[in-house]
């Protein structure tokens, strides 16, 4: 139906106005019925709209490396602090000019390497008084960026990521989040002083840390293949790991040349002398002759040539990824011994914990003290309350993970080992009502840290110290 052009347009409704305070004011009718100050009252028609934060236009609008001209922003940086947020990713970057004012002078994008020099460049040649990088710590994807800041002389600071990532609503009240106003948070934060300096690492640690990952990736691998070939065992030889364990080097042998029971069972006489030669003094008679035994009478499923085959090749990779990960930490052994900030706290904690924290940017020595080393591990406990309900202690789990493993199975090896340790732990338990056992290897793990802050810096491991007298 056409349009009719000639009626008069509809009068213009009213809209009520904002107030200024989080609250409107009472209505008449809520005065009268006496209702208290502090919420929405009345009718719908009677309720004021809820004041929001003003949106600016096109605040968030990134300009491409090569449209940007630095002569407008020359005058708003000139003889100023100039945050530079960057939003790091693998292929476009995005970096915000942010002066103190928390205002963002300008927004830019680039290629990522691409145009790296071409932003570097740009920072240099900016007149400002004071020139600051900060960005996440996003994988290593915004190391090259960092790396040649640090080069120029540029300070380089690190945003926590979830801490930027909390904070997608808080300076424009709107949730969302993408590349330019990721860059425009990070920058504020850093003004905020939510930051702290990108310390890069030395070439001992470097060093450390490449030894460390060769380990747990031939380790990783290992596991892998166990795992798979407990699958195999199970459905084709479920009896053989009753007689040899499956993290035994003679099992795995003994599959490398078998492939499964068939030629156990053809060949028993050869096996027991291959077994027994392989076990040496740590493996019994019975378990030799039950391993053996136990091909004839498996209620396996048989096998055929191919999955055979396979076990053979799994075997022989678990054995292989086996003696790399122990040449790798013999050598790992080594690289902490000639550390002496690390090697005191191997006698304590082990070659591995140790090696995983100083790998990972964990050095006891670069932290102010014992509780900031614990939060920067992930062991500082939260808590999620409100009125009358009251959450549970949880540790945040921030750092790396593996650092909280190592240091999980140092706490079990001092139970073991150090009465001081053991009373606590039997102590904590019983308070806990003797079920949870791992709030009591947690409580540990953060004491043991809180301690390692203090033999990093030479002092002796003293557990009497570290536990109180009366658990």
């Amino acid at each position: 139906m056409p349009r009719d052009l000639t009626r008069e347009p509809p009068a213009k409704i009213a809209q009520p106005k904002a107030t200024q305070g989080c609250h409107p004011e009472r209505s008449e009718s809520a005065k009268k019925k006496g209702m208290p100050r502090g919420e929405l009252y009345g009718s719908p028609e009677e309720n004021h709209q809820e004041e929001v934060i003003p949106m600016q236009k096109r605040v968030y609008r990134g300009i491409p490396l090569a449209k940007f001209k630095i002569e407008s922003i020359q005058e708003e940086v000139s003889g100023r602090r100039v945050v530079f947020g960057v939003d790091v990713g693998k292929d476009v970057m995005a970096g915000t000019f942010m002066t103190e004012t928390q205002k963002a002078a300008a927004n830019i994008m680039w290629r990522n390497p691409w145009d790296t020099r071409e932003v570097l460049r740009v920072l240099e040649a900016l007149p400002a008084r004071q020139i600051e990088v900060a960005l996440e710590p996003s994988g290593t994807y915004g190391d090259p960026f960092r790396h040649q800041c640090a080069k120029r002389g540029i300070p380089v600071y690190r945003v926590s990521a979830k801490r930027s990532h909390d904070a997608a609503e808080v300076f424009d009240g709107v949730p969302s989040w993408h590349d330019v106003k990721s860059a425009g948070v990070i920058a504020r934060l850093h003004l905020a002083g939510a930051s702290h300096e990108w310390r890069e690492r030395t070439e001992d640690e470097q060093e450390l840390a490449a030894a460390v990952r060769v380990m747990v990736m031939h380790d990783s691998h290992a596991h892998n293949n166990m795992n798979r070939l407990e699958a195999m065992l199970s459905r084709h030889w479920p009896e053989i790991t009753a007689h040899l364990g499956l993290g035994t080097m003679t099992l795995y042998r003994m599959l490398e040349v078998s492939g499964g029971p068939r030629w156990v069972s053809e060949n028993s006489a050869e096996a027991v002398k291959q077994v027994q030669r392989w076990g040496g003094t740590f493996l019994s008679s019975e378990s030799v002759k039950g391993a053996v035994a136990s091909a004839k009478t498996t209620t396996g499923v048989p096998m055929i040539a191919a999955e055979e085959s396979m076990v053979r090749e799994m075997s022989a990779e678990i054995l292989r990824c086996r003696k790399a990960t122990q040449k790798m930490k013999n050598r790992v052994t080594r690289l902490v011994i000639d550390h002496s900030e690390a090697r005191p706290m191997a006698k304590v904690i082990g070659v591995r914990a140790t090696a995983a924290m100083v790998a990972s940017g964990m050095n006891p020595v670069h932290y102010e003290n014992p509780a900031s080393l614990v939060k920067a591990l992930g062991l500082n406990l939260k808590e999620r309350s409100s009125g009358k309900y009251k959450g549970q202690l949880k540790i945040t789990k921030r750092g790396p993970g593996i650092c909280r493993f190592y240091l999980y199975l140092a706490v079990l090896r001092l139970i073991q080992r150090e009465p001081a340790f053991k009373r606590w732990y039997d102590a904590k338990v019983v308070r806990d009502g003797g079920k949870i056992k791992n709030k009591a290897i947690v409580a540990l793990m953060r004491k043991l840290t809180s301690a390692m802050w203090y033999v990093a810096r030479g002092d002796a491991f003293e557990p009497t110290k570290l536990i109180p007298a009366k658990g």
